[in-house]
């Protein structure tokens, strides 16, 4: 007789049949794959440029620049001001930050769309909130707040200086003569620098859906990443009068849309939101900073909780949840199910574990949309059928009562998107819905290459071309720097351990990256890279957690995690990472350091 598990698997006693749940899951996951994959969508380009557009700054002309700095830093959002501010911390005084926006920012210069916040408690999100003595004002901040404190902290680590801001990257060369890259841009620039930092981010380029028609619409049109309030009129916080008296039409349901639809339906004369599929939406309980709270604050209050909260994220289980949100429920409701330790279990136990939990969670989430819209049809509609992590995990306060205004529409299209645009309009199932503005909630561009989404290619020693080295998949050493780019590190989803909370993943990125730095500068080398033997070493490492990890995400609906359904896809916004988690992942970064010895890198 097999031994008895710590917990049951009888649907009596869970509450539901986790057979029945993985028929259904498959069932909404088989029904939106679609042959194209990343092919359903298109890059603004050409005729679609328009959606490129910076409404935020107002463009200006400057002499090209051919001088030379010893750092340069291309990306301005929260990646790049952590490197900058963890290079200003070790003496690096000449740093040149380059990102085609009007400031810094990143994400948050970019998405300003109504409602916009993090998804991530801001307590834990906010990069260095401790150096700065700076708490946020509310639970999830606003993107007012989360842009502000961008420039805070670059003015904060004098990161101003020696800016090109509205300046595009074309290229970069190593100059193997000079030890020295060569920045290329849209201006003419060709200016030097000693070591570059790649800390693009990828979401900032937007993409759009490949819908017969797209380009046809002749009412106004826009990306959510591109917010034009010039014609909606209202600012983050809502208010957008001239849509009194418009029909307004919104594509996609995911972390952006959720945020930005319950104004959109407040402002509206009518609201059509087009859904391929649902977002599952927890309760987010945002709320004011407690000054009570704040006030017992002491030195080092950020880097425990944020600490904390990728420890329970990782499956610490600790008893000591600082955070105590949607993201960390799940493992709360994996420690209810297990009888006695957890730790206890072998692997393929707590594998069904956390199957069973995340059913569990999954259920009070579908449970919670009946509870809230009215209609039972639409409630139905907006249940999400997948493993929570399938896609990026919503929360809202006003999401789902938005669906109980009369002049709010959810067009479910079951999974197969919308058929087609108009001149007037949008066709779903033979039906046209007219719409006098229609908006695009479709993302950003995730799918493809490194440097596809970054817009630019690196050549390094011997003419080798990123863009062909990582043609067939990412190939680093600890996710940082790669053979034949010396003096070049770049930050971001790149054989690192993933976690939700990115702005932790770049600040652990950022200080291995200053620690390097340092030891390079203290032996006096001119260069630093990867030895063939390191990148080898870590990319087997990471390929060994390859199976389990595909298996899973083939599993869930489609998406940009899952190369849209059809299963491995090399350049996928998760793919090649490392699958150990981020706690084990800063822990070898950790122990790295200590030992010293810079071991799979070659310092000359």
């Amino acid at each position: 007789m097999s031994e008895a598990k710590p917990y049951s698997t009888d649907p009596a006693e869970l509450g539901f049949d986790p057979a029945v749940l993985r028929e259904k899951y498959n069932f909404e996951r088989d029904k939106r794959i679609k042959k194209e994959g990343f092919g359903q969508y298109k890059d603004a380009v050409g005729e679609l440029a328009e959606y490129m557009i910076d409404h935020y700054a107002e463009p200006f002309e400057r002499e090209p620049l051919t001088d030379e700095v010893e750092f340069a830093i291309i990306g301005g959002g929260y990646g790049g001001l952590l490197a900058g501010a963890r290079l200003r911390e070790i003496g690096v005084e000449s740093i040149r930050m380059i990102d085609k926006a009007g400031d810094f920012g990143g994400t948050w210069y970019w998405n300003r769309y109504p409602g916009a916040q993090c998804d991530i408690e801001a307590y834990v999100y906010m990069p260095l909130l401790d150096e700065l003595d700076y708490v946020p004002s509310e639970r999830y901040a606003h993107a007012p707040e989360l842009l502000q404190h961008s420039i805070d902290i670059a003015k904060h680590y004098d990161l101003y200086k020696d800016t090109c801001f509205q300046t595009e990257v074309t290229e970069i060369n190593w100059d193997e003569n000079i030890k020295r890259w060569i920045i290329y841009t849209n201006r003419g620039d060709a200016m030097k620098a000693q070591y570059i930092t790649m800390a693009n981010g990828p979401l900032t380029r937007p993409k759009l859906p490949g819908i017969p028609g797209v380009e046809k619409f002749k009412g106004h049109t826009f990306h959510t990443g591109r917010w034009d309030y010039g014609y909606t009129g209202g600012s983050c916080e809502g208010g957008m009068t001239n849509l009194n008296d418009k029909r307004v039409g919104i594509i996609g349901t995911g972390a952006t849309a959720i945020q930005c639809i319950p104004h959109l339906g407040e402002d509206s004369k009518a609201l059509y939101v087009f859904q391929r599929t649902p977002t599952s939406v927890d309760a987010r309980h945002n709320a004011p900073t407690d000054p009570a709270w704040k006030a017992k604050l002491t030195p080092g209050w950020h880097k425990r909780r944020v600490e904390n909260f990728n420890q329970t994220l990782g499956g610490a289980y600790t008893d000591d949840d600082m955070v105590g949100d949607g993201w960390t429920d799940i493992f709360r409701n994996i420690g209810g199910i297990v009888v006695g330790n957890v730790d206890d279990l072998t692997d393929e136990q707590r594998d069904e574990v956390f199957e069973l939990g995340d059913f569990q969670k999954m259920q009070e989430i579908r449970d919670r949309a009946s509870s809230i819209v009215e209609d039972q049809e639409t409630a139905e509609n907006l249940k999400a059928y997948y493993r929570q992590f399938c896609k990026r995990p919503g929360f809202h306060d006003e999401y789902l009562q938005t669906y109980n205004r009369p002049s709010v529409t959810l067009v479910d299209t079951a999974g197969q998107g919308v058929d087609e645009i108009t001149e007037t309009g949008v066709i779903v199932n033979g039906v046209e819905y007219e719409v006098d503005c229609l908006i695009f909630s479709t993302g950003f561009e995730t799918g493809t290459s490194y440097t596809s989404q970054s817009g630019y290619d690196l050549i390094g020693k011997n003419g080798t071309k990123l863009s062909e080295k990582w043609a067939n998949g990412l190939r680093t050493h600890h996710g940082l720097t790669t053979h034949d780019f010396p003096n070049c590190f770049v930050l971001g989803f790149t054989q690192t351990g993933v976690t939700p909370n990115a702005t932790h993943m770049l600040d652990e990125q950022a200080s291995q990256m200053a620690y390097i730095v340092n030891e390079a500068r203290t032996r006096g080398a001119q260069t630093v890279e990867a030895t063939q033997e390191g990148e080898d070493e870590w990319c087997a490492i990471c390929e060994s957690y390859g199976d389990k990890t595909e298996q899973l995400l083939v599993q869930c609906t489609p998406g940009y995690y899952n190369n849209e359904g059809g299963g491995a896809n090399k350049n996928g916004f998760i793919s090649g990472q490392y699958g150990g988690g981020a706690v084990q992942f800063f822990k070898i970064l950790k122990d790295w350091r200590e030992e010293g010895n810079l071991e799979g890198m070659e310092v000359n």
